[in-house]
């Protein structure tokens, strides 16, 4: 048989044994939290239709579909490349079996056909949650607060909550009177704040064709969103600055009207005041919200962990309606799992009791004819809950433990022929070296007590 060289395809990775059960914790770890707040898993399947994929996107998401097609097959089928399209697409499908206010979370994997590049893959993982049929913005207050805890039950304390609302920023742009593809590049520049500061926005939009002095009315307003400020107290201030000034624009008022209901909320629910922050210049995907957004960004002073991004989010009105007669007011965010996982790695955040491995104790085998007692013995064990390992092969018992230690196992038993005899079985903790010689019918109530 041909030998067949081992390669991943580009932006593929394999995750061994110690990297799945880290994965499994930051993933366990949000999902309480989900649940936490009365959100309930949901399922959907990888492949969708083509035709369901292009709906949110258009022709921009020909460039993300991986296309999979099987041999006759008369639909024309494609990975997800993102799970809100599966929830538009899966409410308006079950609609009749669900409440409102729906709400759900889902963590699963998603493909999407870009080139790689350094921390961006073609399959990764996504982590969203997602509120249906609730207008009123305690819907939106909650989500924000849903990701606040789960950052924190992570072991994440230096970052900020940005807000703000697409609302405001279109009514910014009618305050400075412009329109149409003049309106989609001050998105674009405003965006770029954060990269080439308050000056560089200020010359790409002049460049671009707005009037200085247009520029200067629009910098008064973003500009005060360049701040390391945060807090109610601040959100309040400029909330209270921005009406004034934008009192004859009813879109923005309605916008400051809207974010002032989430900044109450948000205090309501006791989120720290330190970790919020009402940012007037922060973008996000302004083709696709439809009122308030927001994005959870690091505020650490380590370069390399200024990664963008850790969460991101806000309310789209309008994409359930793409699936139904009617739309139907939804807010979600989605956090960055994959980003989270690679900082709590580089800062070793994950908690020194995190397994290595899922077997507990590792069953020694002092020699072949005691394999059965062995074989017993981890059964017994396993029958309690444990998970067990059997030691395969022969060798002595010194390699035995090196093997355990080396898996991470924390738990070695040890049934030999003197302990077979006095019906005992050895227990060994390896972390600090304990043992301790127990009865049979107890070795699996002291075994529980010693991990």
């Amino acid at each position: 048989m041909e030998k067949i060289t081992p390669r991943l395809p580009s932006g593929m990775r394999d995750f061994l044994p110690e990297d799945v059960l880290r994965r499994q914790y930051v993933i366990e770890t949000v999902a309480r939290v989900f649940e936490a707040f009365g959100y309930e898993p949901l399922q959907t399947p990888v492949l969708e239709l083509e035709e369901t994929l292009l709906g949110k996107y258009g022709a921009d998401a020909e460039k993300l579909i991986f296309h999979a097609q099987h041999p006759g097959g008369k639909e024309k089928l494609a990975l997800r490349y993102d799970l809100t399209v599966p929830l538009a697409r899966a409410f308006a499908l079950q609609e009749s079996k669900l409440s409102l206010p729906f709400r759900r979370y889902q963590i699963a994997p998603v493909w999407r056909a870009e080139r790689p590049q350094r921390g961006r893959y073609r399959e990764f993982y996504q982590c969203d949650v997602d509120c249906v049929g609730v207008e009123g913005m305690e819907a939106d207050a909650e989500v924000i607060s849903v990701a606040v805890m789960a950052l924190q039950r992570l072991g994440f304390s230096d970052f900020a909550m940005k807000i703000n609302n697409r609302k405001l920023l279109t009514g910014i742009g009618i305050y400075a009177g412009l329109e149409g593809e003049a309106l989609a590049n001050l998105y674009r520049s405003i965006d770029k704040l954060d990269k080439i500061g308050v000056e560089g926005v200020r010359d790409e939009l002049i460049k671009g064709g707005i009037a200085a002095e247009t520029v200067a009315r629009i910098m008064a307003l973003i500009g005060s969103g360049a701040t390391t400020e945060r807090g109610y107290a601040v959100a309040e201030r400029l909330i209270g600055h921005l009406r004034e000034t934008l009192s004859g624009v009813p879109l923005a008022l309605e916008g400051l009207a809207e974010l002032e209901k989430v900044f109450y909320y948000l205090a309501a629910s006791e989120v720290p005041s330190a970790l919020v922050e009402f940012d007037p210049s922060m973008v996000r995907g302004l083709g696709y919200y439809t009122g308030p957004i927001f994005e959870a960004v690091s505020l650490s002073a380590d370069p390399e962990e200024r990664v963008g991004s850790l969460i991101g989010g806000g309310r789209y009105d309008e994409l359930i309606g793409l699936f139904r007669k009617t739309p139907l007011p939804t807010v979600g965010i989605s956090l960055g799992i994959e980003r989270l996982i690679v900082l709590m790695e580089k800062r070793g955040m994950y908690p020194p009791h995190l397994r290595r491995t899922v077997v507990q104790v590792l069953v020694t085998v002092f020699n072949e004819t005691l394999r059965p007692a062995a074989l017993r013995l981890a059964s017994q064990l396993r029958a309690a809950g444990l998970s067990v390992e059997v030691f395969a092969g022969g060798a002595k018992l010194g390699k035995q433990f090196a093997y355990a230690d080396k898996r991470g196992i924390p738990l070695v038993a040890v049934l030999g022929e003197d302990e077979l005899q006095a019906g005992t079985v050895k227990l060994k903790r390896l972390s600090d070296q304990h043992e301790q010689v127990v009865s049979g019918a107890e070795v699996s109530q002291i075994a529980q007590k010693l991990l």
